[in-house]
């Protein structure tokens, strides 16, 4: 493995990451960094129920910014800047091809505690993860580190290199949006992948509109597949369903069958595939309902029901905004349909 240069990752970066401050003489709410050359990406949770916020630069100056769009599903939000120092430079969000790698080396920038300018260094711990949050609802397609990541680190960039010896910041792509929530050597960040995705809904309209099953769903385990009679542990199987809009509709299971002296969930659909793809796990579905759907457009999800693997065409729903989100929209002429 390559060493990672930090020094000159921290000087061709740090001028673009800034500090984010919710009320006056607040010792510092988060960070964030520049999107483009108007638009400063941040957590959600760090605007949260704020209109305007006060923007900090790595040269002490400042800008009262306009929270232009925001999402709780994703954790992101974007805030409107209309003036900025010379040398506050958009970083690059990882493309396709630079998605980060297990052990590889990645530097966290930010606030944490209120200390402008501080870089924080590890590898990528695992990528993939799902993130529980206090709302009910997971974040898909989260990047695991070691580099620790503390409360006001939350909105920065964590930041990988791309060859050895970058000239500029583009050399170094931004391969997560830092999330203060962690354990010992645990911190979390939302992925390129679902920033590229999410950041230019929110910079056009405001929000995004999050793909929705209606559906809750279990991973199939050994004993789950046992009790099902499938002939491996593989997908996620259907345990309840809300209101679906339309297409073909999924069926839940409808009883229980101990195994090992363990109750599991028998005779609801299992999903095995969408779009052709496989489906291993609750987490892969999430990320691909985010990433490759959109609200009422037909998918094809492989399913298998009553022993036969089918396919099936189903509607997914819109899943329902916060109101933080639909005033947002709404200030921007969004019609936002509530299911």
């Amino acid at each position: 493995m390559k060493q990672l240069d930090y020094q000159s990752l921290y000087e061709a970066a740090v001028t673009s990451v800034v500090s984010i401050y919710r009320d006056p003489g607040q010792r510092g709410a988060g960070s964030g960094f520049f999107y483009d050359d108007t638009h400063l990406l941040t957590n959600e949770h760090v605007v949260r129920d704020r209109e305007r916020v006060d923007v900090r630069f790595h040269d002490g100056s400042w800008e009262t910014g306009t929270v232009v769009g925001s999402d709780v599903y994703t954790d992101l939000a974007v805030i409107h800047v209309s003036d900025s120092p010379v040398e506050a430079t958009p970083l690059q969000v990882a493309g396709e091809t630079t998605h980060p790698q297990p052990g590889q080396p990645v530097a966290a920038l930010g606030n944490p505690l209120g200390l402008d300018g501080s870089v924080t260094t590890g590898v990528v711990s695992g990528v993939d993860r799902s993130m529980p949050t206090s709302g009910g609802f997971a974040i898909p397609d989260i990047v695991q580190t070691d580099a620790p990541i503390n409360p006001g680190n939350s909105g920065g960039p964590l930041i990988a290199a791309i060859d050895d010896t970058p000239a500029t910041n583009e050399g170094y792509p931004v391969v997560g949006v830092n999330r203060a929530k962690s354990g010992d050597n645990i911190g979390f960040a939302i992925s390129a992948r679902v920033i590229s995705e999410v950041a230019p809904e929110l910079i056009t309209t405001g929000r995004y509109r999050h793909s929705y099953l209606c559906v809750q769903t279990l991973d199939v385990t050994p004993r789950i597949a046992k009790a099902n009679g499938l002939d491996a542990a593989r997908g996620i199987i259907v345990v309840d369903v809300r209101q679906q809009t339309g297409g073909d509709l999924l069926k839940p299971s409808h009883q229980e069958r101990r195994v090992d002296r363990v109750a599991v969930p028998v005779g609801g659909d299992v999903i095995v595939g969408i779009g052709g793809q496989s489906v291993r796990s609750h987490e892969e579905l999430t990320r691909r309902l985010l990433t490759e759907t959109e609200p009422g457009n037909p998918i094809t999800l492989d399913i298998v029901r009553q022993g036969r693997e089918v396919g099936i065409q189903t509607v997914p729903a819109e899943r329902p905004v916060t109101a933080g989100d639909r005033k947002r929209a709404a200030d921007s002429s969004t019609t936002i349909p509530i299911n």
